[in-house]
């Protein structure tokens, strides 16, 4: 079971117990995080579901570890005959995620039982 999930601007393919590098989430370390922008969804039964744009009733769960930064990236600027040299470095910043949970079980048992209330209460009213 697998899904392609929108992170942050970028696409990931994330399954069970992944360990991902993703850009920095302003989230806490140890907290729990939900991604419901599912773009493709393959379940344990070989049935792919392509959202346009997205999946409906499908999420993914997952745990912050830790956050960190990328190794240096040395960016070096020259041009030509001019005199003109320009030495940057930069260091990305990241969220190391763990995907814990990939489906649409929670989701379906609060919608579910939505209606359920509205319908009782207009019962009673009548």
């Amino acid at each position: 079971m697998y899904a392609i999930v929108e992170i942050a601007g970028q696409q990931f393919r994330v399954s069970e117990k992944d360990r991902l590098r993703v850009p920095l989430l302003d989230v806490e370390s140890g907290k729990k995080v939900v991604f419901d922008n599912v773009l493709l969804f393959h379940d344990a039964k070989d049935k792919v579901t392509v959202g346009s744009p997205t999946v409906p009733k499908v999420k993914v769960t997952a745990t912050v570890v830790e956050h960190g930064r990328e190794k240096k990236v040395i960016v070096f600027k020259k041009k030509r005959r001019k005199g003109y040299q320009k030495k940057n470095g930069h260091r990305q910043d990241f969220s190391l995620i763990e995907i814990t949970k990939i489906g649409a079980s929670a989701a379906r048992a609060k919608k579910a039982a939505a209606p359920k209330a509205e319908k009782t209460e207009e019962n009673k009213e009548a």
